[in-house]
């Protein structure tokens, strides 16, 4: 089998080539990176998030979410202010300045996502929707039993008993 039969590989290949066309857009033409416009997005709207719901509901890690906090501020799109005495756990906020420009981005990157879905017979397009929800939900199922399967492996490495029963104490 050649690289670009497998189905991983294309999907993350397609995925990847989507992302870039609508970075070209909030990256190109609003100067945000992907973890700037991950950030404004979540923020857009919500009145204030904590550095721990953003790290949550992203793929970006601490040290993302706090770089990008202190372009965003350095810019004038947020403010960040700290929560009570940990000095680590900071609240954000879009400022109105934040907020116009991540509009105006938006509407141009839902206008380029829906030109290139766009060209999709509609058919199709339904057919993706839920195929994405579908492998989402297949992928949280396997990795919920790999995590349960983990964590009974580990429970057997620390349990005797456990070890014996398994034949792998001899």
């Amino acid at each position: 089998m050649q690289i670009e039969e497998f189905f991983p590989y294309k999907l993350a290949v397609t995925a990847d080539v989507f992302s870039r066309q609508l970075a070209s857009v909030y990256g190109g033409r609003h100067g945000l990176s992907r973890e700037e416009w991950r950030f404004l997005f979540l923020l857009e709207g919500s009145g204030g998030v904590s550095s721990l719901s953003l790290s949550q509901r992203t793929s970006l890690d601490k040290v993302q979410v706090s770089r990008a906090a202190a372009r965003l501020e350095e810019k004038g799109l947020i403010t960040r202010t700290v929560l009570g005495s940990d000095r680590r756990q900071r609240n954000y906020s879009i400022t109105a300045r934040g907020e116009a420009l991540f509009r105006s981005a938006f509407a141009a990157v839902e206008a380029r996502a829906s030109a290139i879905l766009g060209e999709m017979p509609p058919d199709d397009h339904a057919a993706l929707v839920r195929g994405i929800a579908a492998l989402d939900q297949a992928v949280a199922r396997v990795a919920a039993a790999a995590g349960a399967g983990d964590a009974n492996d580990a429970a057997a490495a620390d349990d005797p008993a456990r070890q014996d029963a398994a034949g792998s104490n001899r």
